[in-house]
């Protein structure tokens, strides 16, 4: 079945035909790209929907993370990594089937446009033979129309016997003149006739059948690239169905993870105050009056007002407890957390402390990198001045020591929830054990560890909190003076413990460095304090001036 045979006098049929079938591709193409635009604005939408219900990351104040919290957030993950798959659908559309089929139908246009060029330019070539045909027959039919008048006035001239020989000879040689032509003409329409059923048996048996053969093919092409793209279309999203199915599943294993029991384990952590539930309210009588005597009446009157005291001293601790079930007045939110439950308070400190040590950790690990870049510009001069590593690493200097004060501090305040302040309230006041070496090394802000180079070390806390043994201590006398030091750099001391210098100041030392980087040390004035022992030039002496 060809179109060369079978349709050889439709051309203009064929024409059309081929026009809608690239209509209808470019429609396909069409239907492909709003597709690729519902798949990218699904997408889109279904990520900004995660966004909006995932957790802020930059709020401190993080939610419980009870296990359908994170099932939820688990979800949400899943629903992200299922709208990237919608994303790869439509890149994987618009790569494989919606490009590709642009781009064959601007071929399919060029294609088409240069056969109906060929097929047009042969109809043209067989009109213009068949016109020269036509034309030589017409002339053939008026040279052989004059030959037969000049013939029948040859026979009239021949056959007037009043004519004369000279008109009937003129008429004889017309007569031959028009047959000669009309003999030329009949040649010539011969050759013309000829000719012309050439080219027409080779226009429609040749010319046209190869025309539109190549027709024919164009548009099979262009059938089997549209199956193709069909294919394509479904391909893109099938290849995806296993990621999708994995994003299901995860969500599936998302909702077996949740967990009741230790969401109700973790609402017990995160609430519990520590208080003890409050006791019996014990029973006040009344009547004691009506039956005493007056025998008795001191010893019952002071029974009795002894009973009233207790009474009022049991009521009052009882009453200050009965916040614990109502609402407790709210209070300004203090640095020490003292406004919360025991319990509560612990975790706020030891959460407040496990910041300040990774940043401490960060600080040192800064320290010792500008250390080394230090050492490598004074070995290499060219390749920098260490000076201008000075402004930076007293930077970090006080920015570790008040990382370390401030762990100190917090310490402290965790020690005492913990019961523990005592040995802080000795080591505060005592020289001999202000370095007490508890659990491996002990820093002065109270931190234990057994590795000398990973200790946290800060000035010790003066003021920051006073126990029951601060009493003791109030009327010691001041400590003698062991040496003197000039400050090297200047010192802000704005932390408690701590004692303000500036560049060149010379103070007396009345406790040298025990390996927590601090010194104390005392103004003229009497003023005493911690100060870096980095930051000072030591000189001990034993006939220094005392207090």
């Amino acid at each position: 079945m060809s179109w060369g045979t079978e349709l050889w006098d439709q051309f203009d049929s064929l024409d059309k035909h081929t026009q809608w079938g690239i209509d209808f591709l470019e429609r396909y193409a069409k239907f492909v790209k709003e597709r690729i635009e519902i798949e990218q604005n699904y997408a889109k939408q279904l990520r900004n929907l995660v966004k909006k219900y995932c957790p802020k990351r930059s709020s401190k104040d993080e939610e419980p993370r009870f296990t359908s919290c994170i099932a939820f957030f688990n979800i949400l993950n899943e629903l992200n990594d299922y709208a990237g798959q919608r994303e790869v659908v439509a890149e994987e559309m618009a790569h494989r089937v919606y490009g590709e089929l642009m781009r064959y139908a601007h071929d399919l246009k060029t294609e088409r446009k240069m056969h109906l060029q060929e097929g047009r330019k042969a109809q043209q070539y067989l009109d213009m033979c068949w016109k020269q045909m036509d034309n030589s027959k017409k002339k053939f039919e008026r040279e052989c129309k004059e030959a037969e008048k000049a013939q029948q006035s040859y026979e009239r001239l021949d056959n007037d016997t009043n004519a004369t020989k000279a008109d009937v000879e003129k008429a004889k040689q017309q007569l031959n003149l028009r047959t000669h032509m009309a003999d030329e003409n009949k040649n010539e329409y011969a050759a013309q006739l000829q000719n012309f059923n050439g080219e027409q048996h080779k226009h429609f048996y040749v010319v046209i059948p190869q025309i539109y053969k190549q027709l024919q093919e164009m548009d099979e092409r262009r059938t089997i690239k549209l199956s193709e793209c069909y294919r394509g279309f479904a391909d893109s999203e099938r290849k995806v169905i296993p990621i999708i199915s994995k994003c299901l599943e995860g969500m599936i294993l998302a909702a077996k993870s949740v967990d009741e029991r230790r969401d109700s384990q973790m609402v017990v952590d995160s609430f519990k105050s520590g208080f003890e539930p409050p006791g019996d309210f014990p029973f006040e009588d009344y009547s004691q009056h009506i039956y005493r005597t007056i025998s008795d009446g001191t010893i019952s009157a002071s029974k009795q007002e002894g009973s009233k005291m207790d009474t009022k001293s049991t009521v009052g601790k009882a009453k200050g407890k009965l916040w614990l079930f109502g609402k407790k007045p709210k209070g300004p939110a203090l640095e020490d957390f003292s406004h919360l439950p025991p319990e509560q308070r612990r975790k706020k400190l030891q959460q407040r402390i496990d910041e300040l040590n990774r940043g401490l950790q960060k600080e040192s690990d800064q320290k010792e990198a500008l250390n080394k870049m230090k050492d490598v510009y004074e070995k290499n001069p060219q390749m920098g001045d260490p000076g201008s590593l000075q402004p930076k690493l007293a930077e970090t200097m006080n920015n570790i020591d008040r990382l370390r004060m401030e762990i100190h501090k917090n310490e402290a305040w965790l020690s005492e929830v913990e019961g523990k302040t005592g040995g802080r309230g000795d080591r505060r006041h005592s020289s001999d054990i202000n370095h007490l070496v508890t659990q491996g090394r002990e820093s002065p802000e109270g931190s234990y560890t057994d590795d000398a180079n990973q200790e946290v070390r800060g000035p010790p806390q003066q003021h920051g909190h006073h126990s029951e043994f601060d009493d003791e201590f109030e009327d010691d006398d001041p400590l003698p003076a062991i040496g003197h030091c000039k400050a090297i750099y200047p010192f802000d001391g704005h932390n408690e413990g701590t004692l303000a210098m500036k560049e060149g100041e010379v103070l007396y030392i009345i406790e040298e460095d025990k390996g927590d980087g601090w010194t104390r040390a005392r103004r003229q004035n009497g003023e005493e304090g911690y100060v870096p022992t980095t930051y000072i030039d030591v000189t001990l002496e034993k006939n220094s001036k005392g207090s």
